[in-house]
């Protein structure tokens, strides 16, 4: 059934276009008997308002774009939970891509959403993003950004993050109290801050604990930062060192294809190598052994991103001033099994 108009509404009830735009937004000279009479032919006749219509009288489609990397990660279908949640409450609609790791997609995707003239974007960047022009563009024309997870320092908005850099070195120092010496770090890509952050805590974690830095023990997971990533590196890590006695990875999705290659080839955790994951997927209490891992609040960081959000855009149309904001998630460390 196609879409009624007002002047269908208002020739069904013998009153005017004006008294029916005016009951259907709520107005109090409007009486409600009226109101009452307009709403239930509108649902009668499927009324919809006019998307385009009401972004001309307004200029605001109650649209939020959201960009994620990947929908593979637990963590992202928790992000996207907490995003749901918030726009919801605050009455927003909101389209969700995924540029799968790739920063031409994400510059299409950006296009995109723009297109469709949503309100404001949140944006977690891709493992190659190092152009942030798209991004810093569509800043200068006035349109909301908020970065989240994956960010860049150097782009001018909001960002809601974790402390990479603490949680890493937090995580690594907790291998170390518990008399772990020689520990191999199986990294994100070097470009995505949270990759660089995760590595920088690693090793001054190291080195506040008289522990030399040996870069061959660093393999890097740029496959995304998968599970193969962890099965292969894991492989590798044997050939080259099997005298290591704990493994820092970038994520658990890593930490659980290391997992599956030590079982395979019966090498004892924690009795062998202790093994510490980051981020807290779900399979983290279901693989054997479970996954000591850094709880990273997926739920919160899409909640506070969306609220920033829509705070930035509500103060825009209202002409007010937008102060940035870095929102810090704090972490911390779930012991299980594999330490």
């Amino acid at each position: 059934m196609n879409s009624a108009k007002l002047i269908d509404i208002a020739t069904a009830l013998g009153i005017s276009i004006t008294t029916v735009s005016k009951a259907l937004k709520g107005y109090t000279d409007v009486s409600e008997a009226t109101r009452t009479r307009v709403l239930e032919m509108a649902q009668t006749l499927n009324y919809k308002p006019n998307a385009n219509a009401v972004y001309l009288r307004t200029n605001e489609t109650k649209t939020i774009g959201v960009i994620i990397p990947t929908m593979v990660h637990h963590f992202f279908s928790l992000v996207l939970n907490g995003i749901l949640e918030e726009a919801e409450k605050r009455g927003y609609l909101v389209i969700i891509l995924q540029s799968n790791e790739k920063y031409e997609i994400e510059k299409k995707q950006l296009d995109l959403l723009l297109q469709k003239r949503v309100d404001g974007v949140l944006i977690s960047l891709t493992n190659e993003t190092d152009d942030f022009s798209h991004i810093n563009q569509i800043i200068k024309n006035n349109t909301p950004v908020v970065l989240f997870d994956k960010i860049a320092k150097i782009v001018n908005c909001s960002k809601v993050i974790i402390n990479d850099r603490k949680a890493a070195y937090d995580a690594v120092t907790f291998l170390i109290k518990k008399g772990y010496k020689k520990i191999a770090h199986f990294r994100g890509a070097y470009i995505p801050q949270n990759s660089i952050d995760r590595f920088l805590g690693y090793k001054k974690a190291l080195e506040d604990n008289n522990i030399t830095y040996d870069s061959t023990l660093v393999y890097v997971c740029d496959n995304n930062s998968d599970f193969e990533d962890g099965y292969n590196n894991a492989k590798k890590l044997i050939e080259e060192h099997d005298d290591v006695d704990a493994i820092f990875a970038i994520t658990d999705l890593v930490a659980i294809g290391i997992i599956k290659y030590f079982n395979e080839i019966q090498i004892k955790i924690p009795e062998k190598i202790a093994i510490f994951g980051f981020s807290n997927w779900y399979m983290s209490t279901v693989i054997s052994p479970t996954l000591t891992t850094v709880e990273q609040p997926g739920f919160d960081i899409g909640q506070r991103a969306a609220s920033l959000l829509i705070d930035e855009m509500t103060k825009i149309k209202a002409k007010l001033p937008v102060t940035h904001q870095i929102i810090e998630i704090p972490t911390y460390i779930i012991e299980r099994e594999t330490t």
